[in-house]
């Protein structure tokens, strides 16, 4: 029975880095006997669980890749043609492989560390020139969440530049096309609601626009599949001093006017159709794209030229001084996580097709659209657009009985209302295929030579005839070998975690195991619409239902959404729900939010975009909240008191014995109390936000549940929430079935369950490692940090640890000191990392002048040495420069990273050997990462903003 157990438990082994030998090692340096005692020491006893967490047993890899893809097997492919800003796409098998599927891009972190971030910073600023040239519109950023979100950031962006001052808006109103994406007009009603924004829907062709309106948003092509013309409209807005978006499709912009050229302020719309699988919603890039003078306050992240010591080119984030972490409650949003992985894959899609074979691509859908719109026509049917791209509305006597003849024959068309069906083609459609539509409205055949002589439904004076993606990097890499080779190139450049341990606090860069990666490419959950009929989807429905189910029993709470997309969006979901809950009592005039100067970095700017207005609660020396004024400020403001923001662990990385109290004070004024998710890492199954006393708790699922990073996303932030509020989840108003009796329902992203198969990720996590592995990895996060800890400690000043002098599952080390002593920052130390082979801790966060350092449970003990190792090697070239034995400007760590350009040049000018510089210690010997650029300049780059590969206008003709 042992051997047998054995099995099943095989993946915690293969999960949790250390052995049992190892384990002990660690304890004794930290000063302890056994595992129990240090987690004793360290998690009060008064929150600890009482007993196991009520989820299955582990199961073995293989039982679970058995078990899930039976479950995959209740998912029916279906040909989908619901369209509505989701497509079925083809993945070429080069991107599949070598990015979708591949470690050294699916677990980079965000490209802070701009020197170990070369490949994915260039394929992200691809990702913006390709959106530029496509939109004709000179600023795009880096990816957004999805459509709907990045149409209500659109709607932000002009609302925030028309009313400098909140509290007495001036222009209050946006205008919003009744043939946008319902799904996107849910996501902006809720978006506009706290801000005290009135949407207006209804036909851009009549509308009466005038001064009290700020913005207006209008689809394009919209959601009936016509391509109407904006131009009027567009001057008509601008003329009442307004600004105008536009929701737009990529491979439409190859054929028809970019909403540049008409004259947009700005352009939004999903890169899923460049070759990221429909995913049931997602993960899918966004795109954003504006005009200049919204560059400083175009939400996400911009990627940005520069130039490096050596005065080389390089690339890093632009900018950042917009990040909300520094920005907080002045932030414009609260935006974290974009979807740089798949933005990635839609930026090589074009990479490898290149203008000519986008132009194809869509030319081909578009005939195929023109084709089977005229042989429905011809029979006798009816089509509400009259110019179309790839949808076309069709008039028809019962659309329900339409719909079910059409999943007869294995295919899905959306209803508009009882008597419209919509068809959406796509790049995967063909001839047969067209016929089969045909066959279901018995409406004859098309021929290829017809689909060939066939005339786009775009009409003429909608039709592209501006250039796009002239830049050779689209135009060089269409052959498959080359483009293999350009995808390892940019890999090269980047550090990953199949490169060594990235040891960020607060953002968990732990194991993302293959056997959890893998069914995401299997066709039963990549190929599922997210709005394909609930009766095809009961793969999906099992794991949501059980995915939630387990999400409940580990934060202790009643009920749970799994629709934010990322942590952020979880926070913006939670302070929703607290505001619906209050809202149903009678209590909407509660708006003052308490936030600790120690609870994660977005939080304020979460609470303003909800409509709160933020107080900051102290903290003591020791990094404890300060009960004293917080119980002070909660009782200054208990008639408006909404609730309190906590991070549990602090971000500070203690566990606080005063955080019942702190829970029980909130609840006395009336409020609620949110707990930030961020570090339940270092809770599941040892403790949890509901016994602990919150009411509400998101979960960032891609730290403590196993979801890559992906060079800066996906991510996904479901909430988990005590009974009282589970009548306030989030929910779709135009997506009935998914509303779930929600009382007040209000949609934060554009699909049901946000990016759902990625959820796949987590739910594997949860059944492969089971109750004891998932408490296990708590324990070890715990004695990782700690062991790193005692390593460090006598070298380096740690701040804040526990009344036992413990740590939680992080810690921070404290670099102020070398600043006065040697000249030495935070920065320099970051740098220099990378000289030893390794990303840099979270740096200057939550305390400017430190790092604070996460090993997480996956790293093993010979991997958290070598990290240590560095670390006092570096301490002792500080200490080098504090007796003088090496300059205060010129030393290895100011000049540090240092590349192989750098190292292997003809001189060697430097105060020390190129032996110290590039091979410090000798486990860098045996496998040497290499910087790509030298230290970069940000102001440079800042002062001479270039956001594109390069303007197209210094490329001829491809």
């Amino acid at each position: 029975m042992n051997l047998l157990n054995t099995f099943k438990n095989e993946f915690i082994g293969r999960h949790i880095g250390s052995n049992d030998a190892e384990t002990t090692e660690m304890l004794s340096k930290i000063g302890i006997s056994t595992l129990d005692e240090l987690i004793d020491k360290t998690v009060p006893a008064a929150i600890r669980m009482k007993s196991d967490l009520d989820i299955p047993e582990a199961i073995s890899e293989f039982a679970y890749l058995s078990q899930l893809k039976d479950i995959s097997l209740k998912n029916k492919v279906f040909k989908n043609y619901i369209g509505q800003g989701y497509y079925d796409t083809i993945t070429p098998s080069v991107i599949l492989r070598n990015i979708f599927e591949n470690p050294g891009w699916y677990t980079q972190y965000t490209p802070y560390q701009a020197e170990i971030s070369q490949g994915r910073l260039e394929s992200l600023l691809n990702f913006q020139t390709m959106v530029s040239d496509l939109t004709d519109l000179p600023i795009a950023n880096a990816s957004l969440l999805d459509e709907a979100t990045a149409a209500a950031e659109a709607m932000t962006m002009f609302f925030n530049a028309l009313n400098k001052d909140h509290d007495h808006i001036t222009r209050g109103k946006f205008f919003v096309d009744k043939h946008v994406f319902p799904q996107t007009i849910d996501v902006v009603i809720t978006r506009a609601t706290p801000l005290q924004i009135e949407v207006v829907v209804g036909d851009f062709a009549t509308a009466d626009i005038n001064g009290d309106y700020f913005g207006a948003l209008v689809q394009y092509p919209n959601a009936e599949g016509t391509v109407a013309d904006h131009r009027q409209f567009i001057e008509k807005v601008h003329a009442a001093g307004a600004y105008v978006a536009m929701a737009t499709d990529l491979l439409a912009l190859t054929l028809i006017t970019p909403p540049g050229e008409l004259g947009a302020d700005a352009a939004v719309g999903s890169a899923q159709r460049f070759g990221v699988p429909l995913g049931f919603g997602g993960p899918h890039a966004a795109f954003f794209a504006t005009k200049d003078e919204f560059k400083r306050a175009i939400p996400g992240r911009i990627i940005g030229v520069s130039i490096d010591a050596q005065n080389q080119r390089a690339l890093r984030m632009a900018l950042q001084t917009r990040e909300q972490h520094i920005k907080r409650e002045k932030a414009t949003s609260n935006i974290c996580t974009a979807q740089a992985l798949l933005a990635n894959m839609a930026a090589m899609y074009a990479v490898y097709h290149g203008p000519k074979g986008l132009r194809n691509i869509a030319l081909k859908t578009s005939l195929l659209t023109a084709s089977l719109a005229a042989k429905l026509q011809a029979s006798g049917l009816k089509l509400s657009n009259g110019s179309h791209f790839d949808t076309i509305t069709v008039e028809v006597t019962d659309a329900a009985a339409t719909l079910s003849k059409a999943q007869a024959a294995g295919i899905n068309f959306r209803a508009i209302n009882n008597t419209q069906v919509g068809i959406s083609l796509d790049e995967t459609t063909d001839v047969e295929e067209v016929n089969a539509i045909l066959a279901v409205f018995g409406a004859g055949k098309v021929t290829e030579a017809e689909v060939e002589k066939a005339a786009t439904g775009i009409p003429a004076s909608q039709q592209r005839t501006s250039s796009y993606l002239l830049h050779p990097v689209f135009n060089t890499h269409h052959s498959e070998t080359e483009m293999m080779r350009y995808i390892k190139s940019l890999e090269n450049k980047d550090l990953s975690l199949n490169t060594s341990m990235i040891s960020l606090g607060s953002c968990t860069m732990k194991l993302n195991a293959a056997s959890e990666m893998i069914p995401l490419s299997w066709n039963h959950w990549s190929k599922m619409h997210p709005f394909a009929p609930i009766a095809q989807v009961g793969g999906y429905q099992q794991i949501v239902k059980e995915l939630s189910d387990y999400l409940c029993k580990i934060t202790a709470f009643d009920a749970c959404s799994l629709q934010p997309n990322s942590g952020a969006q979880g926070e913006y979901a939670g302070l929703l729900t607290i505001k619906g809950y209050h809202e149903s009592r009678g209590d909407a005039h509660r708006n003052v939010i308490l936030i600790p100067i120690s609870a994660h970095g977005t939080n304020p700017a979460s609470a303003v975009m909800v409509g709160y207005k933020v107080v900051i609660v102290k903290a003591l020396e020791n990094g404890y909240i300060d009960v004293t004024d917080l119980k002070a400020k909660a009782e200054q403001h208990k008639d408006n008191l909404a609730g309190v923001m906590i991070t549990y662990p602090s971000t500070y990385g203690v566990y606080e014995e005063s955080v019942k109290d702190i829970c029980q004070i909130i609840h006395d004024n009336g409020g609620q109390v949110y707990m930030d998710g961020a570090n339940m890492n270092a809770q599941v199954g040892l403790t949890a936000p509901g016994l602990i006393g919150a009411d509400v708790c998101h979960l960032n699922l891609h730290k403590t549940f196993a979801i890559p990073h992906g060079g800066g996303g996906p991510g996904m932030g479901p909430i988990c929430v005590a009974k009282h509020l589970a009548p306030f989840l989030p929910s779709h108003v135009s997506l009935q079935a998914t509303n779930n009796g929600s009382k007040q329902a209000h949609a934060v992203s554009a699909a049901p369950y946000g990016s759902a198969s990625i959820l796949l990720i987590s739910y594997a996590y949860i059944r492969m490692l089971g109750r004891t592995g998932v408490r296990k990895a708590t324990e070890y996060a715990i004695l990782n940090a700690n062991y790193m800890k005692a390593r460090l400690e006598k070298d380096y000043e740690v701040l804040y640890t526990g009344v036992s002098g413990t740590c939680a599952h992080e810690f921070i080390v404290d670099l102020r000191p070398f600043k006065t002593t040697a000249g030495v920052e935070a920065e320099d130390v970051a740098k220099r990392l990378m000289d030893y082979g390794f990303h840099a801790p979270t740096m200057s966060f939550p305390v400017a002048g430190t790092i604070m350092i996460e090993p997480t449970e996956s790293e093993d003990k010979a991997e958290l040495d070598r990290f240590c190792d560095a670390l006092l090697a570096i301490r002792a070239e500080i200490r080098a420069i504090e007796e003088g034995k090496a300059d205060k400007a010129n030393n290895i760590l100011k000049n540090a990273p240092h590349t192989q350009a750098v190292i292997t040049a003809d001189e060697w000018a430097l105060p020390y050997t190129r032996q110290q510089a590039a091979f410090p210690l000798e486990y860098v010997k045996q496998n040497k990462f290499w910087p790509s650029v030298s230290r970069i300049n940000n102001t440079f780059g800042d002062r001479n903003l270039i956001c594109t590969c390069e303007p197209a206008s210094a490329y001829a003709e491809a």
